[in-house]
């Protein structure tokens, strides 16, 4: 009788707990969180309780801790107190109406304003860009700042260590800050950063993950962006991070995958703002405060070209989601082009509504995206919003294996474009660092338009009949690797 008893105490127990569990993630779960994300959690959690409990108890915030949250709110403070001193003109008062408002909206977010007199030009070599800016760091004369999310030490990124180098013999500051769980992962990592030390750059980790030392944060909160600045007036910035094509992985390399990027090169006040970004993240990882003595003002810069930039930096130490908002607003303006060029390509319900509403209001819209995936959960996501796309008219380019389009930017009309780290898919919205180049000028689009034609001409077109043809084990696939893209 006894073990009977036992038995169901134990049932009862467990029950309880089940129960308890249930309402628990009910009140919590919803809380601040979009009903997609929050539907994905309760159902991990509701079909595995244990092990889903674990998971949301490791990823499931997306806050980063109080501390850099504070210590970016101190620093917009301190970039709106200054643009309030500058007395900045409107750059802006002959742009269209709604275009005006999507400026407004980006300052508001970041403190950020837009900023006029700007040259811009476009690099997709990837040596090449490599080169173009080790040959700008040996133009410096005060500093170099330099920050991306993968780092590596190889016989592609040498020319631009030794630049590095160079700058520091002749005087020069040179300051380096690389995301620490995806640099750590390059296989040859120790000796990149024994090599930073032999020449004299001051380097941090950015999100370090070290438990031990007091530094933790949700492990996939990482900082995505890709910057380089010479002396406060020059700056790079776009998809590409600062190793081999091959971002030395043994995987890739068997597979013969080969990365395609685009990096831009700004000229003008806006590298100014892109310094800023720099500055800040240099301040939230190290302490160090350099605006004062390594910040150019805008208004001392001479005009060096005709286009309107906007730098919008974005991530988990804002409160709102900066890129996305921008997106969505830039979309909702098309009136006949829209050319979105995404590697990872997993958006949320409002980008979806977005982009297939631009169709429905007869804009052209067309997305360009790998033919093959690095990563494999991403790559199915990302399939499974193919048929909703091209059942709305959106035109579909799969640029070849064995490259990796890896290019992150989107033209408007003809005169509009962003440009920058940030992907269009939840992890970038949500969870990464980025920072994002907002441009107004025919002359730049024109540029973005030929590469966008180079992307057209390597790649071919998905049709919706050949879609159709997709097997169904692809489609489960596509199917699960959704659902999991929104725990978040």
């Amino acid at each position: 009788m006894e073990p009977v008893l036992g038995a169901n105490l134990i049932w009862i127990a467990g029950a309880v707990v089940n129960f308890a569990i249930i309402v628990l993630a009910l009140l919590i779960l919803p809380k601040r969180r979009k009903p997609t994300a929050a539907m994905a959690w309760l159902l991990a959690i509701f079909l595995f309780p244990y092990l889903g409990i674990l998971l949301f108890l490791l990823i499931g915030s997306i806050k980063l801790p109080k501390a850099r949250m504070e210590a970016q709110a101190r620093i917009d403070a301190q970039i709106r107190e200054r643009v309030a001193l500058s007395k900045l003109d409107p750059p802006h008062a002959d742009e269209p109406r709604w275009f005006q408002r999507v400026l407004q909206q980006a300052e508001e977010l970041t403190g950020i304003p837009a900023l006029h007199g700007n040259a811009m030009t476009l690099n997709g070599d990837y040596n090449g860009s490599i080169l173009e800016m080790a040959e700008e760091v040996d133009r410096a004369q005060r500093y170099v700042h330099v920050e991306f999310f993968i780092i590596g030490f190889d016989d592609t990124t040498r020319p631009f260590f030794t630049a590095m180098e160079n700058a520091v013999k002749r005087g020069v500051k040179v300051r380096l800050l690389a995301d620490h769980i995806a640099t750590r992962k390059v296989p040859n990592s120790k000796e990149m950063t024994a090599e930073l030390d032999r020449i004299g750059v001051e380097w941090a980790w950015m999100l370090p993950v070290q438990p031990f030392k007091g530094k933790y944060q949700r492990p996939d909160l990482r900082n995505h962006r890709k910057i380089v600045i010479v002396d406060g007036v020059v700056a790079y910035t776009g998809s590409q991070n600062l190793i081999d094509r091959s971002y030395d992985s043994p995987k890739n390399q068997k597979r013969g995958l080969k990365w395609q990027e685009l990096v831009t090169r700004v000229d003008g006040p806006a590298a100014s703002a892109l310094n800023v970004v720099f500055l800040s993240d240099w301040a939230i990882e190290t302490g160090e405060q350099l605006a004062g003595q390594e910040y150019v003002a805008v208004e001392t810069i001479a005009p060096k070209g005709d286009l309107v930039c906007q730098v919008i930096p974005s991530g988990p130490t804002y409160t709102t989601e900066n890129n996305l908002r921008l997106f969505l607003s830039l979309i909702y303006g098309a009136t006949e082009k829209l050319i979105i060029t995404s590697p990872y390509f997993v958006p949320d319900e409002a980008m979806v509504y977005a982009i297939t509403s631009a169709c429905e209001r007869g804009v052209e819209v067309q997305l360009f995206v790998s033919e093959i995936g690095d990563q494999w959960l991403v790559w199915h996501a990302q399939r499974s919003y193919y048929g909703v796309l091209l059942e709305a008219g959106v035109r579909i380019f799969l640029y070849p294996a064995p490259f990796i389009l890896h290019s992150k930017h989107f033209s408007v009309d003809d005169d509009i474009a962003v440009i920058g780290s940030s992907n269009m898919d939840i992890r970038s919205f949500s969870l990464n660092s980025e920072v994002s180049v907002l441009v107004r000028g025919a002359s730049f689009v024109a540029g973005m338009r030929e590469v966008e034609e180079g992307y057209r001409q390597a790649g071919r077109e998905l049709t919706l009949e050949e879609w159709r043809r997709e097997p169904r084990s692809a489609t489960f696939y596509d199917g699960v690797a959704r659902l999991t893209s929104a725990l978040n």
